[in-house]
């Protein structure tokens, strides 16, 4: 299984969604973690299974939330740019990669 890293902007997004989702409901909360939790582990174990999105990028879409994971599958490790509200402007990550 690969390691992971995530992008400072996505790490800060998904705590603030984990927050959200947790102010609402504590059970929502750990629903939304777990969600995306499984999602890095998926993708950390088999990269390739989720289609590329913005080539070489690649999309997993949670099951139960609008979000969605961009990554980089890269040699050694996953590099998640994104933890993406899916009601975002699709686009607005791509800063990320100059960075």
């Amino acid at each position: 299984m690969k390691s992971y890293r995530f992008h400072p902007a996505a790490d800060a997004e998904y705590t603030a969604a984990v927050q959200y989702y947790t102010g609402i409901s504590p059970e929502l909360g750990v629903r939304f973690f777990e969600d995306i939790e499984r999602l890095i582990a998926t993708a950390r174990e088999y990269p390739r299974q989720y289609l590329e999105f913005e080539p070489p990028m690649r999309r997993a879409i949670a099951r139960q939330f609008p979000y969605a994971l961009i990554y980089l599958d890269e040699p050694e490790s996953l590099w998640i740019v994104a933890v993406m509200n899916l009601r975002r402007h699709p686009e607005y990550w791509k800063e990320r990669l100059t960075v």
